[in-house]
């Protein structure tokens, strides 16, 4: 399935209900883009949406039914951030995959960047720091370069 068409797919009605049964989340929404454990739980990652800007994470209780679903590359969910104490798992259970996996010579370990829509209006960037033991060092927000530049031509 393309993205195109899962993004439709996932457009055509209501978002699923919380305490709807994994079959009927699955047959809504189609296959996820990424599957993480969240502790007890199970996160089904739906990214969408031009230049990854939109991720959905249904979140799959115990009990094999939906618990909440939503949209997570926000300022709201990224304010939830822990740096000293979130880890590339709780990141990527979190947020799902990034758009990019960078090296600075300023960061000792990975940097990973994620593309949203600040305010559901402008085009970012957030920069997701981490040092060599895979914990957050740093979140660092900003234009989103390549997005902004593809608008300039």
């Amino acid at each position: 399935m393309t993205i195109l068409a899962a993004f439709l797919t996932a457009c055509a009605g209501p978002p699923p209900a919380p305490g709807e049964p994994l079959a009927n989340v699955t047959a809504r929404l189609g296959r996820p883009t990424g599957t993480y454990a969240n502790g007890a739980d199970t996160m089904l990652e739906y990214a969408y949406g031009p230049f990854g800007q939109y991720t959905w994470m249904a979140r799959i209780g115990p009990d094999g039914r939906l618990v909440s679903y939503e949209q997570v590359l926000t300022s709201e969910k990224f304010a939830t951030v822990k740096p000293g104490k979130d880890t590339k798992e709780t990141i990527l259970s979190t947020f799902g995959r990034p758009t990019q996996v960078v090296h600075y010579a300023s960061v000792d370990g990975d940097v990973w960047l994620y593309r949203y829509k600040e305010q559901d209006v402008w085009n970012s960037m957030m920069s997701v720091e981490f040092n060599r033991d895979g914990v957050v060092q740093a979140m660092v927000n900003g234009p989103d370069e390549e997005r902004e530049n593809r608008r300039a031509f």
